[in-house]
C-alpha cells in the first residue's frame, strides 16, 4: 500500500479520498478501474463526504430540539393534513422563493414536528437553518440590548436561510418585543423563509402583537405569499361543538366553549371578551 500518499491525503484532509483508495487497494480492487475510472471514484468519495459532512453541520447548526422528518409525518384523516402541500414544501421550492410557511393548531398536534422536519429538509438540501422557541429569543433578544450584542445577533439570524419560530403568540408582546419581531420579520422580507407554529390562528395574531401601524406591517410581510397549515384540531373544536362563542358576552357566560380550550388560548379569549365588553 502506499502510505506516502494516504498520509498525504489524512494531512490534505481528503478523508474520503482517504477512505477511498485506501479500501481499494486493500480489498485489490485497484485492477478493477481504468486510470480515470479510479480519479473519478476517489473524488466522488471525497464529494460525498464533505457533502454529508456539510448537512450534519448544518443540522448541528440549526439546533433543533429533536429529530424529525418529512417520511415519518402520518396523514391519517383525523390530522386533516394535506400530504401533497407537505410532500410539495419538503422539495424547498418555498425557500427558493423566499416563502413563510404558517402552521397553526391545538397543543400536541404536532406542530413543532412538522416545522422541524421541514427544517431537517432545508438542512439536506443545503440551506442554513436556526430552530428558535420564540420566547427564548425574544429574552435573549433583550439581554444582548443590555449588552451591546444585539445588531450582532439580529445579523445572525439574517444570515439565515431559514428561520423557524416556534410557539409563537404564547403571551402578548410587549413594546420592545414587538419592534424586535418587526425588525426580524423586515429583514428577511424577501431575503429569507420563515417557519411559524403557533396555538392561536393566524386571525388572532394581530392581537398579539397589539400596535396597529406594527402589526399591519409585520402581518403584511409574513402572511404574503404564505403557506397555511392550519391543523386539524383547531378546525374540530368549532365544528364538532355547538356550542359556539357569543363575543358579545362575558367569559363566564362563555364557559362551556372556555373549558373546550387549552390553557394556553383561555387567556387570549379572556381578555378578548373582556375588551370587547369594554367598547
Amino acid at each position: 500500500m502506499n502510505e506516502s500518499t494516504l498520509t498525504k491525503m489524512r494531512q490534505m484532509k481528503l478523508s474520503g479520498m482517504h477512505g477511498a483508495f485506501k479500501t481499494a487497494v486493500e480489498t485489490g480492487k485497484t485492477d478493477h478501474y481504468t486510470i480515470d475510472q479510479f480519479v473519478s471514484m476517489i473524488i466522488d468519495a471525497e464529494w460525498d463526504e464533505r457533502h454529508n459532512r456539510k448537512i450534519e453541520r448544518l443540522i448541528r447548526n440549526a439546533k433543533f430540539h429533536y429529530k424529525s422528518s418529512i417520511e415519518s409525518i402520518t396523514f391519517d384523516q383525523s390530522r386533516n393534513l394535506e400530504r401533497n402541500l407537505i410532500l410539495r414544501l419538503g422539495e424547498c421550492e418555498f425557500v427558493e422563493k423566499n416563502e413563510n410557511v404558517l402552521i397553526t393548531g391545538s397543543t400536541g398536534v404536532g406542530k413543532s414536528y412538522l416545522a422541524t422536519a421541514l427544517g431537517y429538509q432545508a438542512c439536506i438540501q443545503g440551506y442554513r437553518v436556526n430552530y428558535f422557541n420564540t420566547s427564548k429569543l425574544f429574552s435573549k433578544l433583550k439581554m444582548a440590548k443590555a449588552d451591546g450584542s444585539y445588531l450582532k445577533e439580529l445579523a445572525k439570524i439574517e444570515r439565515q436561510d431559514v428561520i423557524i419560530l416556534d410557539d409563537f403568540g404564547l403571551q402578548a408582546l410587549d413594546s420592545q418585543n414587538r419592534i424586535t419581531l418587526l425588525e426580524i420579520i423586515e429583514d428577511r422580507h424577501n431575503k429569507g423563509s420563515i417557519i411559524v407554529t403557533s396555538q392561536i390562528p393566524v386571525q388572532g395574531w394581530y392581537d398579539i402583537i397589539g400596535e396597529k401601524t406594527i402589526a399591519d406591517a409585520v402581518l403584511d410581510r409574513l402572511i404574503h405569499q404564505a403557506h397555511r397549515i392550519e391543523n386539524a384540531c383547531t378546525k374540530q373544536l368549532y365544528i364538532e361543538n355547538s356550542t359556539m362563542p357569543d363575543l358579545e358576552k362575558s367569559a363566564t357566560e362563555n364557559k362551556e366553549f372556555t373549558s373546550l380550550l387549552p390553557a394556553s388560548l383561555i387567556d387570549v379569549f379572556l381578555k378578548y371578551t373582556k375588551a370587547n365588553s369594554e367598547r
